[in-house]
């Protein structure tokens, strides 16, 4: 079992910044990602999309926040953090923690980011 707890998170002005932490129980493996998936509300049938992933040697970042959103990661304390820069209305969702153990994927409980125009 695999406790991902999230931190970070709120509402902010568009141009603002805000930054999300996650730590998880327990180890995950260096090639097995960390990262944040996000969930928009207000618009029915949205899946969660991925926003920004990362494990050694390689990272991910969706199309529209790349430039603006930064994922690191310490490995030996497995803690994954995400900032976020510059933020656009469109960003506004809630934010899950991510990570792959076993090959079964673990999820955070969600903190939520709301952008205001």
């Amino acid at each position: 079992q695999v406790q991902l707890v999230e931190s970070g998170g709120g509402s902010v002005q568009a141009g603002g910044s805000l930054r999300l932490s996650c730590s998880a129980s327990t180890d995950i493996q260096s090639n097995n990602f960390m990262g944040w998936y996000r969930q928009p509300q207000g618009r029915q049938g949205t899946q969660r999309e991925p926003v920004a992933s990362i494990r050694i040697g390689s990272t991910y970042y969706r199309d529209s926040v790349k430039g603006r959103f930064t994922i690191s990661r310490d490995y030996a304390k497995n803690l994954v953090s995400l900032q976020m820069d510059s933020l656009k209305f469109e960003d506004t969702a809630t934010y899950y923690c991510h990570a792959v153990k076993d090959a079964i994927d673990w999820w955070g409980q969600g903190t939520q980011v709301t952008v205001s125009s």
